[in-house]
């Protein structure tokens, strides 16, 4: 069903409409990517899945899941096939653009106690300010004592901004250049502006810090060894009067984390072992221990294989090579407000199911994953199958822009990968825009492609 709304093919839109109750439920609870591993540790807990270091050896049927530095988690039911015949992968990444607390951040200024901040990601920075932030992360002591911190989100908290300037004031300003209107050292949070106790004439930076210390039990220095998010506070809600939508932090790229999940959990035991991979930094480059560039999948496998069968590199090299996977990432949906930016045959558009990108990249195809065209006609071929609607696009007008994905750090592996995500709108904003019924069959298209995918 290729490049129609997907929304005519239901008749009863609960299986829709409840189904998307629960991802909004993952993203109003995920704003961090430890977040996002501790819901699907959970997740997969509830359909018998257990921590690889309580398996001596792993047989069909098994479900294992390994994590990261609690940034990354990969999820595995064991299939028929040795994993010498590829496995079938959904990976998404689950960070997204947001502000970092810097390891030194609190400051005072006129009455005030701030943080400063280091933002994280292609944020727009003017976007930030003027609105409700919450602080989600964790800060280790010196003994290894890990304090969590949500700050923002129970309606009884109280949360944080970055204010702005009014305009009466702002004839200077606001004759910058767009990305230059807010400058990343200006992105700092209000944190305090009352002291305790106004007799002691204490110093509002000194009063804050009793009161974390009283609080959360957090030092000053202890920062250092912190990893505190600035991120909207509130939760995900349905846009529009239909209800067909929803508004929400972090679709890009939570979206495809969770119907990647949720069809693995749901897709049961399957002829090729099947695999969701859900990994860090891809907003920053997919580097680092937790990022996609890691040696972690590898070794992850590799560890997989010696569970199942004798290990040889041979072997690894193998099922690398003949491993199939969709790189689980959104797309930009046509905007009425910016058709100017699409060329509207080869563009993503919201209410018509999954978006398969053949490419990203810039321009020229700068960065991107081509993928093969017989890769191609087998995930038509499953679509169509399953009555799953489908579309395919381009990032934008040829030299307007670009971006890229985790798909070519995996074809490294020489593996067949293809982009394959939902339509947003507002990408990168502070709140995004998605279809219910995108949701719904991207979630479909997964579970068929784990199931049917094939060497």
């Amino acid at each position: 069903m290729y490049g129609k709304n997907a929304w005519n093919k239901y008749q009863d839109k609960q299986e829709v409409l409840k189904f998307n109750e629960e991802y909004k439920d993952f993203i109003t609870k995920g704003k961090t990517e430890r977040e996002c591993v501790s819901y699907a540790i959970e997740l997969c807990k509830k359909k018998g899945f257990k921590e690889i270091n309580q398996f001596t050896s792993l047989k069909t049927g098994d479900k294992v899941y390994v994590i990261n530095k609690n940034r990354n988690i990969c999820a595995f039911i064991i299939g028929k096939e040795p994993l010498e015949q590829g496995i079938n992968i959904l990976g998404a990444h689950i960070d997204s653009p947001r502000i970092d607390l810097k390891q030194n951040p609190l400051y005072e200024s006129k009455g005030f106690t701030l943080a400063d901040t280091h933002y994280y990601g292609g944020i727009v920075k003017y976007q930030w300010v003027a609105r409700p932030l919450a602080l989600h992360g964790v800060v280790y002591k010196k003994d290894g004592t890990e304090i969590k911190l949500n700050i923002g989100e129970n309606p009884n908290d109280p949360v944080f901004c970055i204010t702005d300037l009014l305009p009466h004031l702002a004839k200077d300003k606001n004759t910058k250049p767009a990305d230059r209107v807010i400058e990343g050292e200006d992105l700092d949070v209000t944190i305090r502006h009352l002291p305790l106790n106004e007799e002691e004439k204490e110093s509002v930076k000194k009063m804050t810090l009793n009161l974390l210390k009283e609080t959360y039990h957090i030092e000053e220095e202890d920062f250092v060894s912190a990893e505190i998010e600035i991120v909207p506070a509130g939760e995900a809600r349905d846009l529009g009067l239909d209800r067909s939508m929803i508004l929400g932090y972090g679709h890009d790229d939570r979206v495809c984390a969770y119907t990647s999940l949720r069809a693995l959990l749901d897709a049961g035991t399957c002829n090729y072992t099947t695999c969701a991979f859900l990994v860090d930094k891809e907003e920053i480059g997919s580097v680092g221990a937790t990022g996609a560039h890691s040696k972690w999948f590898e070794n992850t496998l590799a560890e997989l294989i010696a569970l199942t069968t004798e290990y040889n590199d041979l072997k690894l090299r193998h099922a690398l090579t003949n491993t199939r996977m969709l790189s689980s990432d959104v797309s930009a949906g046509v905007d009425p407000l910016y058709t100017s930016v699409f060329e509207g045959k080869n563009a993503a558009y919201l209410g018509n199911g999954i978006c398969f990108n053949k490419y990203t990249g810039s321009r020229g195809k700068s960065g991107c994953n081509d993928a093969d065209p017989k890769y191609i006609a087998q995930i038509r071929n499953i679509m169509d199958s399953n009555s799953i609607h489908y579309q395919t696009a381009e990032l934008g007008r040829v030299d307007i822009g670009g971006g890229g994905t985790i798909a070519y750090i995996l074809g490294n592996y020489n593996m067949n990968v293809i982009d394959a995500g939902i339509a947003v709108l507002s990408m990168h904003a502070p709140y995004e825009v998605v279809s219910k019924v995108d949701v719904y069959e991207a979630y479909l298209a997964y579970m068929a492609f784990l199931k049917e995918a094939k060497l």
